[in-house]
């Protein structure tokens, strides 16, 4: 009896402890309800910007090659020994301009040969002609006489023919390209000799879906953006569209003609092409940094005020899901969601929530452009 007695007044004791502790705890969570209910978020600060109308130039993108307006391999028409190399590689060089001469020897001594059967023929021809006038000579031997004169004129175009084309001249001018052959080496028919590219101006290939057939035409403007480089846009316009559209892209090939001074571009790069509709687009836009990208969809934070307006009289933000078009610089298109005039806040949305008071500082605001150029570009 004296043991569970025992027991009994142990375990009263346990419990009159826990339950000490249990509501020594339920007083401390009851204070610290009451004290955060007490506190007040400070606002945060945050820079704003205007959604606003503008008009961005109605382009159309493609991604296109680069080719020479004129551009061949200069190649070596006959067999022949390379006499003379009259080129640097890498050089501008002038329409007509020499650049190989192949062994002519034995066709110059054939010429001053074929040269004065041709006089020979020419004076029997003339003295054939006094004594037909008199009735001297026939007109069949007259007519021998012409034909060993023609005959003999063209034996002598031949061998000219024959040096032209073993005297190889710059077809058009153009920039040449890494020299291909050495001097006293034979060439056979078709070899090739250097590259000749006329680059200046340069012709830009691309290609556009067929549903704007109808909006393009010759004459208008290209702007090519090259990728290699970080300079600006060079200006151009179409030159040409083909007549039929490609029955496997279903895309219509465009050829446009772009300025190439200093030959920044070179033939089969690629770049990007925007291609000026005549008619400028409205559009609202945005900093691209105002919109806060999540996988359930993009958002900004518009800033409200008077009703909307916290506690402590600071305008708070309403977070609103927003449809964006064509970015351009430092701005985004905006398609639905926002309406002009309505003030968003333009930096550090990552921290910003749904309700949330805040000030404004548009001193910490940095420049939006349209064609930003970083200096470490």
């Amino acid at each position: 009896m004296k043991m569970y007695l025992r027991v009994f007044i142990a375990v009263g004791g346990v419990l009159l402890v826990l339950g000490g502790m249990g509501a020594v705890k339920g007083l401390q969570v009851e204070a610290l309800i009451a004290r955060s209910e007490s506190l007040v978020t400070a606002p945060q600060t945050v820079t704003v910007a205007t959604a606003r109308m503008t008009r961005w130039d109605n382009t159309l993108s493609a991604v296109g090659s680069l080719e020479a307006v004129q551009g061949m391999l200069v190649s070596a028409e006959m067999s022949g020994k390379v006499d003379q190399i009259a080129f640097e590689a890498g050089t501008q060089v002038k329409a007509g301009e020499l650049l190989l001469q192949q062994d002519v020897s034995e066709e110059r001594a054939a010429l001053r040969a074929a040269n004065s059967r041709a006089r020979l023929a020419g004076k029997a021809l003339q003295r054939a002609k006094l004594l037909n006038n008199e009735n001297v000579v026939t007109e069949s031997v007259l007519d021998e006489k012409e034909a060993e004169y023609e005959q003999a004129v063209a034996e002598r175009e031949r061998i000219d023919a024959i040096i032209a084309k073993k005297t190889i001249r710059a077809p058009f001018a153009g920039r040449l390209g890494i020299r291909l052959v050495d001097k006293g080496q034979v060439l056979e028919p078709g070899q090739a000799i250097v590259s000749l590219q006329s680059v200046d101006p340069i012709f830009v290939n691309f290609k556009l879906p067929q549903q704007h057939i109808h909006h393009l035409e010759t004459g208008l403007g290209v702007r090519a953006y090259p990728t290699a480089t970080k300079d600006d846009p060079i200006s151009g316009r179409i030159t040409a569209l083909n007549p039929d559209v490609d029955p496997d892209t279903r895309s219509l090939q465009v050829q446009a003609i772009l300025a190439n001074t200093g030959e920044r571009l070179r033939p089969g790069m690629f770049v990007r092409v925007s291609v000026l509709m005549p008619e400028p687009e409205p559009v609202l836009i945005i900093p691209v940094t105002a919109v806060l990208h999540a996988p359930y969809g993009d958002s900004v934070f518009i800033l409200d005020g008077g009703a909307a307006a916290s506690d402590q009289g600071s305008p708070v933000l309403r977070q609103t899901f927003v449809r964006l078009g064509e970015k351009r610089g430092d701005f985004v298109a905006v398609l639905g969601g926002l309406q002009s005039g309505e003030a968003v806040v333009s930096t550090g949305v990552f921290r910003l929530r749904n309700g949330m008071p805040v000030t404004i500082d548009n001193r910490l605001s940095p420049d939006f452009e349209l064609t930003p150029q970083p200096e470490n570009a």
